[in-house]
């Protein structure tokens, strides 16, 4: 379980300062705890009780495998939610949000697939056969892919939940996930209307201190369950291992399979001379694309 959070380290990081009183929201008067020279004071006790709630709900949906897509473009917090997301092997956004990002996701793993295609051109030496302008155009089209959307390489499906950092500043993202009814877990200001989020977090969303207090827990939190899969997943396996030595039918039905998979492996050679005109064509069309985009 993770370390349980106290009041005096948020004190410390400066969790406790909102904004200035005329910017307030009055939807987050129950967090707020007093005013003081025109600005608003969180209680941090109430903030210490929404954060425990949110990293076990966090905790819950990592251990069962699913993606959490942090997201935060301000400029001090980009560094910290990229290496905390890192830490906890999380997708993230950090440069700007994709229109569409998660109600037009098919579209967005296209531009990830093409950024892979690219990648394969360059290992299996079809890069090389293209002229020196569509490589330069290639390149570019590559950067530029990597920049937007290089941190959610592998998220394969839509993720299971988000976390915000700043709603206000993200509030497209926001409403994709509301249309999608993907959980969303964020760090609300007294500026923010926590009645969008499904786990507010009252807290300050400006100071680098701060935002590196809140993420660095829950990212904590997530670590610590995705080690207990890890640790539960060797464990069914070597449970299983066991159940197969003491088993011989079971064994004998692997060698079979086995077996199988080599003789498919013979065929192999036969459709691979079919490979290099069809990673030709491939080459040509990922060229002519980014051409496209320059124009």
């Amino acid at each position: 379980m993770a370390k349980k959070i106290e009041v005096k380290e948020l004190l410390d990081a400066g969790v406790h300062f909102g904004h200035l009183t005329r910017k307030w929201n009055p939807n987050m008067a129950p967090y707020i705890y007093m005013e003081r020279n025109g600005i608003h004071i969180i209680n941090l006790y109430k903030t210490a009780a929404k954060l425990e709630e949110a990293a076990e709900a966090l905790k819950k949906i990592a251990g069962s495998g699913r993606k959490i897509l942090f997201v935060a473009t301000k400029k001090q917090a980009k560094d910290i939610v990229a290496e905390n997301a890192k830490n906890a092997n999380q997708p993230y956004i950090t440069e700007r949000w994709p229109g569409g990002m998660l109600t037009n996701f098919v579209t967005i793993r296209k531009a990830v697939k093409k950024m892979a295609a690219i990648d394969r051109m360059k290992q299996d030496g079809t890069f090389e056969t293209l002229s020196k302008k569509e490589r330069l155009q290639v390149t570019r089209q590559r950067e530029k892919l990597e920049k937007n959307l290089g941190s959610i390489a592998d998220m394969s499906r839509l993720p299971a939940a988000l976390f915000i950092v700043d709603t206000l500043r993200e509030h497209i993202a926001v409403k994709e996930a509301q249309k999608l009814n993907i959980p969303i877990f964020a760090m609300v200001d007294t500026n923010s209307d926590p009645r969008d989020i499904d786990f507010a977090i009252p807290s300050n969303d400006d100071a680098s201190k701060s935002i590196e207090k809140i993420l660095g827990y829950v990212s904590a939190s997530i670590t610590e369950a995705l080690s207990e899969r890890k640790a539960e997943k060797a464990e069914k396996d070597a449970a299983d291992e066991d159940q197969e030595s003491s088993n011989p039918a079971k064994k004998t039905k692997k060698k079979a399979k086995v077996e199988d998979d080599d003789s498919s492996e013979d065929e192999a050679p036969k459709k691979a001379k079919k490979e290099p005109k069809a990673k030709k064509e491939k080459a040509a069309e990922v060229a002519e694309d980014a051409t496209g985009e320059e124009e």
